[in-house]
């Protein structure tokens, strides 16, 4: 993954639900599309594909598993995306920071 923002990964964390899977596969280690299906709303084939999202930007690994392919997140790309996403939201932070001081200094105009 680049230092840029990447935006494939933004669109893969971004869905609620794939959120949803790399939570369990991180309390379960590993788990294949049907056994997250069971404790998810949506069926094996949505929970395939989305898989197959967090799998091209590389926040999982897949190895076969007799009929099926068992899940892992890959826990240094997650750190690396962590790393990234918290630059981004510290950059957003400061630009916030700055735009509350401006309109701070805007009121204090008025008030004078």
């Amino acid at each position: 993954m680049s230092a840029a923002v990447d935006d494939d990964l933004w669109s893969a964390v971004g869905d609620p639900t794939r959120r949803r899977i790399l939570d369990l596969l991180l309390t379960g280690g590993n788990g294949t599309a049907t056994s997250l299906s069971e404790q998810l709303p949506v069926t094996r084939q949505a929970i395939a594909k989305h898989l197959g999202v967090l799998d091209r930007v590389g926040l999982v690994h897949a190895s076969p598993a007799g009929r099926e392919r068992r899940y892992r997140v890959d826990e240094a790309q997650l750190a690396r995306a962590v790393a990234q996403l918290s630059s981004v939201g510290a950059t957003w932070d400061a630009r916030l920071r700055r735009i509350k001081r401006i309109a701070e200094t805007i009121q204090r105009g008025k008030d004078q």
